[in-house]
């Protein structure tokens, strides 16, 4: 398979996975430390913003979905399961539906590499801070 063809391949089974929505899932071991960027702390606040203006409207405010898109907190989205490269392919290749009935999710345009690192960081934090859902 082509390098192009690997990378949609890779984008649509491990960006592309749905959300599952739920309860607490209280036993799940908080993700590591974002993996994001080239060793800068990302800055969160920034990360927070750029996450209000680019993927609440479809992934909630409160990082748990709409009838957009998926919930971030769902245990799908562990950095076991969807390491930080998958949430940056996603984010600058857009993912086809895959596990989820909300659509394929578009690129998201006009994002500089530390706004990348810092929504990614971001997630990551809220994640530590609520835990997954099932």
């Amino acid at each position: 398979m082509r390098r192009g063809g690997l990378a949609v391949a890779f984008v649509a089974v491990v960006a592309g996975t749905g959300a599952c929505g739920g309860g607490s899932d209280g036993g799940a071991e908080p993700p590591p430390e974002s993996d994001a960027g080239s060793g800068a702390a990302p800055d969160l606040a920034l990360g927070a913003e750029v996450y209000a203006s680019s993927c609440a409207a479809c992934h909630g405010p409160d990082l748990r979905g709409t009838g957009q898109g998926p919930s971030h907190l769902s245990i799908v989205y562990e950095p076991g399961h969807h390491p930080d490269e998958a949430f940056r392919a996603a984010i600058l290749r857009g993912s086809p539906q895959h596990h989820w009935d909300f659509g394929d999710m578009p690129p998201i345009a006009g994002l500089d590499e530390a706004e990348i690192d810092a929504v990614i960081a971001y997630i990551r934090d809220v994640q530590r801070r609520e835990g997954f859902e099932e």
